[in-house]
């Protein structure tokens, strides 16, 4: 099982949001650049990047800090937020991007996805963010009808790498990921799927791990920053 690093970009700084409020933003650092290459030389295989001011603007807001990044490390990267035309996926992966995420386009553009996973083999992740088992889109600003188990298996021939799911609810709030939500997932698709949300601690990492089901891996932010999870430690966990 992976752990992806989180950093989040809003106003070219690293911050944690608390359940998705962008009012309620900690700045962890304001040079993402060395951020990433303090996880890199931590041993982290993979960076885990959202632009969250591109999820409410629906187009790239900090894509200097992101390319700084990727200018930064050595390690594969994958990106969400205001991902939402060929175009800006095309652009990114060609700037080394390894993955784009996928989130709103995903519900209001299936078709999108689709193509992206055809033209990028293995570098197009669809995410997935609900409250109470119902998908958010817009930088989880608008609530949609839509069951996180329907979205998911709509694309299960389609090509896509990866499905990350966090529950809102539980982001940013150090209260633990929703692991029988997400292994539920797990098991109801092929695609591999990446735990987001809560995850907050050693028991948290060890519980997906666990869960039953092989999971690809996990995101952690704030309990990173924190010190909540020791970084080494996990990584020797997973």
């Amino acid at each position: 099982m992976i752990l992806y690093p989180a950093i989040d970009l809003k106003d070219g700084q690293c911050v944690r949001l608390l359940r998705g409020e962008m009012e309620a933003a900690t700045v962890f650092n304001d040079d993402p650049a060395a951020q990433a290459r303090a996880f890199q030389d931590a041993g982290c295989e993979w960076i885990h990047l959202v632009d969250l001011n591109g999820a409410f603007a629906g187009e790239p807001v900090n894509g200097a800090a992101v390319e700084a990044i990727l200018s930064a490390i050595d390690v594969p990267a994958q990106l969400g937020g205001g991902i939402r035309d060929m175009a800006t996926i095309e652009g990114w992966i060609e700037k080394g991007l390894s993955r784009v995420i996928l989130g709103t386009v995903a519900v209001e553009n299936p078709d999108l996805v689709r193509e992206a996973a055809r033209a990028f083999p293995g570098k197009v992740a669809v995410g997935i963010d609900a409250r109470n088992g119902r998908v958010a889109t817009k930088g989880w600003a608008e609530e949609t009808g839509v069951m996180v188990t329907d979205l998911a298996k709509s694309f299960e021939d389609a090509g896509v790498a990866a499905i990350i799911y966090t529950d809102i609810n539980r982001d940013g709030a150090m209260q633990g990921p929703n692991v029988e939500a997400t292994a539920d997932l797990a098991r109801a698709v092929s695609i591999p799927v990446i735990a987001s949300g809560g995850v907050s601690s050693m028991d948290d990492l060890i519980a997906l791990r666990d869960c039953g089901v092989a999971l690809n891996g996990a995101i952690s932010g704030r309990a990173l920053y924190d010190g909540a999870i020791d970084l080494k430690k996990a990584l020797a966990a997973l």
